[in-house]
């Protein structure tokens, strides 16, 4: 499943990301885009394990968090690079919204799997459901994670939903999907 860039996606806990365009620079591929978060919303806990990710605040107040590590925080024209493979989480930790530009590199399924992330997240309150985040985290376990789901859920759990979904046929809408990198 190709999507054309630009590409926005909005979630009804307060993240608002466009994908604008992939530029390949010396070699590398960028996915750039841009961010706009509502206070106090952000990603749980994740990690990239292929690709760096970048923000250069615009305005607001970021605030960032390494695993294991204390709270750093990022204001208007100063940026801030998370590592592929280092587990981190950000918010608005301002009282106006957060904008950011930044990218992803390289690529990969980052545009298909937060738009599926998100398009669950919409229909199940906020969440994704447990059939889509059992598919998405498997199928494109090489290149994300989500340390918020505990490791009873993800190695427990998510094998019988697989499973589940695979014979009662809930992943038919997920045929389409690119494979992961």
């Amino acid at each position: 499943m190709k999507i054309l860039l630009p590409h926005t996606i909005e979630n009804t806990t307060g993240e608002k990301l466009t994908f604008l365009r992939i530029e390949v620079k010396e070699g590398t591929e960028y996915l750039e885009g841009e961010n706009k978060v509502k206070p106090n919303a952000g990603p749980p806990m994740h990690v990239h394990h292929k690709q760096d990710e970048s923000f250069t605040v615009i305005s607001g107040k970021l605030c960032y968090q390494f695993w294991g590590e204390e709270k750093k925080y990022a204001g208007p024209g100063e940026t801030v690079l998370f590592k592929a493979g280092v587990p981190h989480k950000f918010w608005n930790a301002g009282s106006d919204l957060l904008h950011c530009t930044g990218y992803i590199s390289p690529a990969g399924n980052a545009v298909y799997f937060l738009t599926q992330l998100f398009k669950s997240s919409n229909e199940n309150g906020g969440r994704p459901g447990i059939f889509d985040a059992a598919f998405l985290l498997d199928r494109y376990k090489s290149e994300y994670g989500i340390l918020e789901i505990p490791q009873f859920v993800q190695k427990v759990v998510f094998p019988i939903v697989l499973l589940v979904g695979r014979i009662i046929g809930k992943f038919n809408k997920f045929k389409d999907a690119p494979p992961p990198m």
